[in-house]
């Protein structure tokens, strides 16, 4: 048999598979775990979406759109940016995909050549890493410190930069940290991408769920150099709780826009009408519902926080967005917990749901070896009863 695609062959599985799998198996099997490993809201879509998308339904409207998406979706969008963070795209310049990620994919695929870089700051989701090398580019890691509040800083940003550069890939509000740039800190971003002509795909999937009253700052709105050079990423899922509608959306330049739209006509085609109909409900719509969970996220946030710095050999930091907390193992390391030893958080993950029966996300495949991941997209209740158990746990190791 020939053999198959080598880029193909070079992608690697989610490293949170495993425990996932466990984790789902020990469930089916009646064990009382708890899972923290969730990248989706635990709240239902919005009543008015869903009526959104079943009018859709009824109505027949559940044929083909443009490859780019529907033009009232596309200007829900330009409407909804505009309102939340002041800037001005025209339906031309948008265009829908079958989620952000996806969206992320076929930005990638509009600016990199093989061998291009494309740097990636640490700790970083999963999938950016292994979409890089998906499109023949070469990822460039730069590890953030949790010192630095795990943010990228222009040193290291400058120090990054060769000829080959061509993108940045910047999540803000971030998964997995949390951690949220300020002003200045993406104008001192912003200057340099400038100054290189360095394209930045923009990833703002969380920026409706900010807390503390912080100001979010979408990076293109600084001016119009860096809006050319950004491609921004956004879509329905985090906010609206519609992960399964598959919605997301790009923003960019109108020759950016163009080529990602073609793109897609020759590969996937629209994303689904019906859901588009519900997603153009969820960005023109009052935002009440949005804001409701937004609180619930950042009331589930404190508790996680204070809770977990309350107990002995682990730690974290206060995250600015997002549903996810990095809890900081280098106390644990070169320990041996329920007999085995702890060398990174691989076994950290795996030792803690076989005998703590809860599972968090091991942060290796992030970038982040010493740490593991908790989502607080779950009950408070859930939140309570895991940080119980954490405490048993390493109590009684």
């Amino acid at each position: 048999m020939k053999p198959l695609s080598s880029i193909a062959g070079a992608v690697q599985a989610s490293t949170t598979m495993a425990i996932d799998a466990m984790f789902k198996q020990m469930k089916a099997d009646g064990v009382d775990v708890i899972g923290f490993g969730a990248g989706e809201p635990d709240f239902n879509t919005p009543d008015d979406i869903k009526a959104a998308g079943i009018a859709a339904i009824e109505n027949n409207e559940t044929r083909y759109t443009p490859a780019a998406g529907t033009v009232a979706l596309r200007q829900a969008v330009c409407d909804r940016m505009k309102a939340d963070c002041g800037l001005d795209y025209k339906p031309n310049q948008v265009v829908a995909t079958s989620g952000a990620k996806h969206a992320v994919y076929v930005a990638l695929r509009a600016l990199v050549n093989p061998g291009d870089e494309v740097i990636l700051p640490a700790p970083f989701w999963v999938s950016y890493y292994e979409l890089i090398k998906m499109v023949g580019g070469t990822p460039v890691v730069v590890t953030a410190t949790e010192d630095e509040h795990f943010k990228l800083t222009p040193e290291k940003l400058a120090a990054a930069i060769t000829p080959r550069t061509k993108a940045l890939i910047l999540n803000n509000p971030s998964n997995p940290t949390g951690m949220m740039y300020g002003r200045a800190e993406l104008q001192a971003i912003a200057d340099l991408c400038v100054k290189h002509e360095i394209y930045v795909v923009d990833d703002e999937i969380y920026y409706g769920l900010v807390y503390d009253g912080a100001e979010f700052v979408s990076l293109p709105s600084l001016g119009a150099e860096i809006k050319d050079l950004c491609i921004l990423i956004n879509g329905v899922s985090k906010s609206y709780a519609m992960t399964g509608w598959r919605i997301g959306y790009a923003c960019a330049n109108d020759t950016i826009a163009k080529v990602m739209a073609n793109y897609l006509s020759h590969s996937t085609g629209s994303a689904s009408a019906i859901s588009q109909k519900a997603a153009v409900t969820a960005l023109t719509a009052p935002q009440g519902e949005v804001e409701s969970m937004r609180q619930a996220f950042e009331a589930r946030r404190s508790y996680i926080v204070e809770r977990m710095n309350s107990i002995p050999g682990v730690s974290c930091i206060k995250p600015e967005g997002a549903f996810y907390v990095m809890m900081n193992l280098d106390q644990l390391i070169g320990k041996t917990l329920h007999g085995v030893e702890i060398r990174n958080a691989d076994d950290f993950a795996d030792v803690f749901l076989k005998k703590g029966l809860v599972a968090v996300v091991p942060c290796t495949g992030f970038g982040a070896p010493g740490f593991v991941r908790w989502s607080y997209a779950t009950s408070m209740d859930n939140i309570k009863e895991g940080l119980n158990r954490l405490e048993k746990f390493l109590a009684n190791g």
